[in-house]
């Protein structure tokens, strides 16, 4: 079977796991941090050529500054300690949003992974940060006017974070909620949506792939009729 050329993840549920694990907020991000490997590794197996999660949306600053800081940290400690291994397993790093609010130590490295593993190909891993679908499409047009150009699907699309990248076949959300919370929401026009009751550091490699078999099942028509269906 062909497998799905884009995969796309909102990782939800990692502070209320922590929160019944230990109490704490944190210990479920730090978690889920360990959940992201196992999914790269388990999208690689499945010969899955774009993964994108959502790790930090426009929303999220509305959280304690206590829990932003610690995001940032981990992100930061992760670039640390995993930049060797992502171009030694030929993996490129790619940012969708704006990260010029970032604090400028991180910025700047999460510049340079896109940088130094940008001609990685085996797998691209779309890291959505400070990342808003609307904001996304409203500047998407607001570039298509200042260049003067026609208002329509393609250079909407063109203009978009995920220019060069296929719409995501299958968007999974984890942690028990139905929604997609502004992300991605002109790509996933005619994506296949997963609902997981699982938090995120519950997923496992297993549940990715339970996902992928069932995707594989489902008669894709896309507002048409299949031969099944005539």
């Amino acid at each position: 079977m062909i497998p799905p050329k884009h995969v796309a993840i909102i990782m939800d549920g990692n502070g209320r796991w922590g929160l019944k694990k230990r109490n704490s907020r944190k210990y479920g991000h730090k978690k889920g941090l360990e959940t992201v490997d196992k999914i790269i590794q388990a999208a690689i197996k499945k010969k899955i050529k774009y993964l994108t999660l959502f790790v930090f949306s426009t929303e999220n600053w509305k959280r304690p500054q206590k829990e932003i800081k610690y995001l940032f940290s981990l992100l930061n400690d992760y670039i640390d300690m995993e930049l060797n291994k992502l171009v030694k397993k030929n993996i490129r790093i790619k940012v969708f949003g704006n990260i010029e609010i970032f604090p400028k130590l991180l910025k700047n490295k999460i510049k340079r992974t896109e940088k130094i593993t940008k001609k990685n190909n085996k797998i691209q891993i779309n890291m959505a940060l400070n990342y808003g679908s609307k904001q996304e499409i409203i500047c998407s047009v607001k570039n298509i006017i200042k260049k003067r150009k026609k208002i329509n699907e393609i250079n909407i699309s063109k203009n978009l974070y995920t220019n060069g990248v296929p719409d995501p076949e299958i968007l999974i959300r984890t942690g028990n909620v139905k929604r997609i919370s502004n992300f991605l929401l002109w790509q996933s026009s005619y994506s296949e949506i997963f609902f997981i009751k699982k938090m995120w550091p519950d997923f496992s490699k297993f549940d990715f792939y339970k996902i992928i078999n069932k995707f594989h099942k489902i008669n894709r028509n896309f507002g048409g009729l299949s031969e099944r269906d005539k």
